[in-house]
């Protein structure tokens, strides 16, 4: 199962997968970080349709199309915005991961990306973040057997290094 997962660092929209994860913000319409960098590879046409959707709440996700990016589908989730850590953001940054492989599910998706959620903007705690990604992506493969691919996608050596300690340490 662990065989599935890749850490790799650079640029998300890049990868030949299925799907892509944006870590957007609750309007879905564009901003910073990987976020702004998705919308700007794809082009007008995702901004478009993220307009139909009327936004997402922190702990889900909505899914798209992926227009000029090489993935597919672009499914964006909306991670929870650290506050100290105790205003339930470990819990919404999991559902995070449980939503998008539920679309991803839904969607036959076989590969997809995920950048590291939160840990920009939101300033979650990376090393915290790393170890909920691997814990919950290990859980999500072990129901959803289609998955053949996941690969983590880090903007930095630091983030890139958390996330090899994280999958090293899991059980």
């Amino acid at each position: 199962m662990l065989n599935k997962i890749t850490i790799e660092k650079g640029d998300i929209t890049r990868q030949p997968v299925d799907a892509i994860v944006n870590a957007a913000n609750s309007s879905l319409l564009g901003g910073g970080g990987v976020d702004g960098a998705i919308h700007r590879a794809a082009g007008p046409s995702l901004l478009e349709e993220c307009r139909k959707l009327n936004g997402c709440p922190a702990g889900q996700a909505r899914i798209t199309g992926g227009y000029n990016l090489p993935a597919k589908y672009v499914i964006h989730t909306v991670g929870p915005v650290w506050q100290g850590g105790n205003h339930g953001e470990n819990e919404t940054l999991a559902r995070c991961y449980r939503s998008c492989f539920e679309l991803a599910d839904h969607y036959d998706i076989r590969t997809i990306a995920f950048p590291s959620i939160s840990t920009g903007a939101y300033r979650f705690p990376v090393e915290k973040a790393s170890k909920i990604a691997i814990m919950q992506i290990g859980k999500c493969l072990k129901r959803i057997n289609s998955i053949e691919q996941v690969i983590i996608v880090c903007f930095n050596e630091g983030v890139y290094k958390c996330y090899l300690d994280a999958l090293t340490g899991y059980p």
